[in-house]
This record gives structure tokens, C-alpha cells and sequence, in this order.
């Protein structure tokens, strides 16, 4: 399996997916990463790894479909027209809501990282600290990750993997932040080698 990594973030858990190419326990190939902007710190992470990397810059006042359709082609850039090979987006950090026209085109092969245990906590505004935030606030025992496909909605789509992790009673949101990005990055190479070794089958597209 090959993959693709969309970026946006300083690229903590791209990171992680780097580091277990690396030592061995993830055998899919990462082929790029595309980023929206020459500042981001996964830039760093991705040429420390000799991956390309892609920039593709959202313009003003693009529409989101038209923007899609420059991150396709770039995307298609970095794996190459081989399509025998079973392709993944990789969504870690990404910070703009894709248009359904770029849903269509890699239905049920875009794969994100949502810092709760969705369907909870999910939707429009519900990232980063937010999260971590409304989870105290709700007063719940646990929190943890679901890693999912993507669809037309925001934190809708099916789920692939859930994990678990204790609320403790003097959690701050940024305690409890450590502890669900560390099953993030756990976790998230975890499942690339799941896809990679047929253990867990993606619908198909």
C-alpha cells in the first residue's frame, strides 16, 4: 500500500508514521506530503525523511472545489499513475473541510484522526484543545481517539479504530491532550499497517 500524508500541523503524529517506516513495524510506502503553506514544521519532518513534499497554497478567494482539484493533481503527482497499487490519504492535521467533489474522488481512502471518541465531540469547531476542553467540562471518565474514513461530513464518517484513555480528576486540557496524542501516535501507523497487510479491509471506493 502506498499513502499520501495532507498536512497542515506541526506533524507530531506524521512523525510517529515516519518513525515506524523507519524501524520496520510499517511496511506501506509514504510518497509525499502536501502541505498548504512553506512554513509548516511537518516540512522539516518529511525532508529529515527524504519524502517529498508538495505545497499547494489555498489562493484567495479559491472556492474549496477548485482547491480540491489542485491538491488531486498534486496528490496524483506523488504516486505516480500507477493504479495498481492500493492508494490512502493520510489526514493528519489538515486543517481545511474538504468539497464533496474531492470526497467522490478518494471515497473511502482518506484517512483522519479525531482526538475523541466520536460520534462525541465531533464537528465544526471541535479540534485541538476544544475538544479537550468540552470532555472536562462534560465531566466524562474517558476520552481517547477514533480514526476514521472521511465522508461529506465533518467526524462522520465510518469508524476504523477507537481507543481508550482515563479523564483524571486533575486533568487540565492540556494533560489530557498528552495523553490522547500519544495514542495518536500509537495508533495511527497501527492501522496504515493494518490497511498494508489486509487485516483491515477499506470499503470499497
Amino acid at each position: 500500500m502506498q499513502f499520501v500524508v495532507l498536512s497542515s500541523s506541526r506533524g507530531t503524529t506524521f512523525q510517529a508514521v515516519l518513525d515506524r517506516i523507519a524501524d520496520g513495524s510499517l511496511q506501506a510506502a509514504c510518497k509525499g506530503l502536501v502541505t498548504d503553506s512553506p512554513d509548516r514544521l511537518c516540512i522539516q519532518k518529511a525532508k529529515a525523511a527524504n519524502v517529498p513534499v508538495s505545497i499547494v497554497g489555498k489562493q484567495k478567494g479559491e472556492s474549496r472545489e477548485a482547491y480540491d482539484r489542485r491538491l488531486h493533481e498534486s496528490i496524483l503527482e506523488l504516486f505516480g499513475r500507477d493504479r495498481d497499487e492500493p492508494k490512502v490519504i493520510a489526514a493528519l492535521g489538515w486543517m481545511f473541510i474538504f468539497s464533496p467533489w474531492f470526497i467522490q474522488q478518494w471515497r473511502n481512502r482518506i484517512i483522519n484522526i479525531h482526538p475523541a471518541l466520536l460520534p462525541y465531540y465531533g464537528g465544526r469547531g471541535m479540534y485541538g484543545t476544544h475538544v479537550h476542553e468540552a470532555v472536562l467540562a462534560a465531566g466524562d471518565s474517558e476520552s481517547g481517539i477514533s480514526i476514521h474514513l472521511m465522508d461529506e461530513g465533518v467526524d462522520t464518517g465510518p469508524i476504523l479504530e477507537q481507543k481508550t484513555c482515563s479523564v483524571l480528576p486533575d486533568d487540565t486540557p492540556e494533560t489530557l491532550q498528552g495523553r490522547v496524542q500519544a495514542l495518536e501516535k500509537e495508533w495511527y501507523p497501527r492501522v496504515l499497517q493494518k490497511i498494508h497487510t489486509g487485516e483491515l479491509i477499506l470499503p470499497s471506493s
